[in-house]
């Protein structure tokens, strides 16, 4: 029998470099690298210009700003009025309701929880909401409420990563990257994706604006209301902006030799960050000043310069828009309702956030509508999954809440493309279960690229051999939503 060398070939293993594997393999990642460089791809940018744009039809929207109640509200207190519930208050939950159901933290029989505030109709098409949403309830004919979205995930962390990456597991493009990886930016002095955070980071973390296996460029940057706009975006002690033009310059010299030796697109994607970095040294302070707005508009939004509050991103996200930035997220934390104190009832802390959050919503879609960006900004408003009809009662807890429901819940969208003063769905009498057009979160994925000019099925990226997308297999239009 013939012996076989099984010990490791270490010059050929060195041969096998980072530049070596670019060069010569046919899929994966070395052939989304060169189908990028060489411009053979219908979704990916040129080299130097890597937030150019690439869409499949006329969007009817531009930009999309991403309002997200983390912790995800009760729909049964805001949107999905049910007075069946009111009149089960109290009582034990029919068994057909929670058998073979599986909580988060409900444990034996539970009892049904009643909402204790009012609804009314409102708006062409009669939609019910809450007493505590007044301003919203003003604007009634230019939201579509969608009654019927549910989620696989029943837990925080895989729930935001699923709606806004497409997948319950880090590692994905969120959407905003993909959007400007497919759409570009309309400011090449701002970034095209910018997030505003309102207390705590989501419970997924950074995942939820990180840009996965995309190019770097089209990672979200973080923006804060208090101290720098940006974390090191200010020049170190010691250089000024000439100096650190002529330190960008030699470092872009340096970066064009390594990528002309490696002909790896990473490093172009480096070169524009830089560049982009500089630019912003200058339009982002601009732009994040809130302080330039008149008093009227402050006030209309309840923003005050130099505090972090969710009324100042409302209104930076409207600054932003107007600039051209294309993906504008902002967390707001705080809306898990549990009813295991003060803090996360739906008596307390439910009104608490929502007059907190309700103006400078209200502010921001009339602000929009005035300005004439509404018709091409998409504006949606969302937690990552419902709440149960039951009062979770978590160790014997007096406060009122509801536990985890990925089965159905709330949300709301409006302008470019979507229609107006609409309704979208319906759930049973307790709203637990949907009883009309289900829409999942790959459906209102697919429907927001719609809107926005994509083909959900057609913006891939090519990793690891394989074409990945926002909506990875699934997903599908929801023409109901639509103008």
């Amino acid at each position: 029998m013939k012996d076989f060398n099984l010990e490791p070939d270490m010059e050929h293993m060195r041969d096998m470099t980072r530049r070596h594997f670019l060069r010569t393999s046919g899929s994966g990642i070395g052939a989304a690298a060169l189908a990028m460089m060489m411009g053979q791809s219908d979704n990916a940018q040129a080299a130097d210009d890597p937030l150019s744009s690439v869409t499949h039809f006329a969007p009817k929207a531009k930009r999309i700003i991403y309002l997200h109640m983390a912790g995800s509200p009760p729909q049964q207190e805001l949107f999905d009025y049910k007075p069946e519930l009111i009149k089960w208050n109290g009582k034990p939950c029919p068994d057909e309701l929670f058998k073979k159901e599986r909580f988060a933290f409900i444990k034996g029989h539970p009892k049904i929880l009643g909402t204790p505030y009012k609804f009314d109709q409102h708006g062409p098409d009669g939609t019910w909401i809450s007493e505590l949403l007044p301003g919203l309830a003003s604007m009634a004919g230019d939201i579509t409420v969608v009654r019927s979205m549910f989620t696989p995930q029943f837990n925080h962390a895989p729930s935001q990563l699923l709606l806004y990456t497409g997948s319950a597991f880090p590692g994905r493009p969120a959407m905003g990257s993909w959007l400007t990886y497919g759409l570009g930016s309309e400011n090449q002095n701002l970034p095209g994706f910018v997030v505003l955070v309102s207390g705590n980071t989501p419970s997924a973390g950074k995942s939820v604006w990180g840009s996965g296996f995309l190019p770097s460029v089209h990672q979200g940057v973080q923006c804060r209301t208090t101290g720098d706009p940006v974390l090191y975006l200010s020049n170190p002690k010691g250089m000024d902006r000439s100096m650190r033009r002529k330190t960008l310059d030699a470092i872009a010299q340096m970066n064009e030799l390594k990528a002309q030796e490696d002909g790896d697109p990473e490093i172009h994607t480096r070169i524009s960050q830089y560049e982009l970095a500089y630019r912003m040294q200058m339009s982002v302070p601009e732009v994040m000043d809130i302080a330039k707005e008149p008093e009227s508009v402050r006030e209309a939004y309840g923003a005050e310069p130099g505090k972090g509050s969710f009324a100042n991103n409302c209104l930076l996200a409207r600054r932003l828009v107007e600039k051209g930035v294309r993906s504008v997220q902002l967390f707001d934390w705080g809306w898990d309702a549990h009813g295991t104190g003060p803090t996360d009832d739906i008596v307390t802390q439910l009104p608490k956030k929502c007059k907190e959050t309700d103006k400078p919503i209200t502010a921001l879609l009339r602000d929009l509508k005035q300005r004439g960006l509404l018709d091409e900004t998409l504006v949606v408003w969302t937690g990552e999954f419902g709440r149960t009809a039951m009062n979770e009662e978590r160790n014997g807890s007096k406060f009122l809440g509801r536990d985890h429901h990925p089965g159905a819940y709330s949300m709301w969208c409006a302008g470019g493309g979507i229609k107006q003063g609409g309704n979208v769905g319906a759930t049973d009498d307790f709203g637990y279960a949907i009883t009309e057009t289900p829409v999942h979160v790959h459906d209102l994925q697919a429907t927001l690229l719609h809107c926005l000019g994509i083909n959900h099925k057609k913006l891939t990226y090519r990793f690891q051999g394989r074409d990945y997308r926002l909506t990875d297999v699934h997903g599908n239009v929801i023409p109901e939503m639509l103008a």
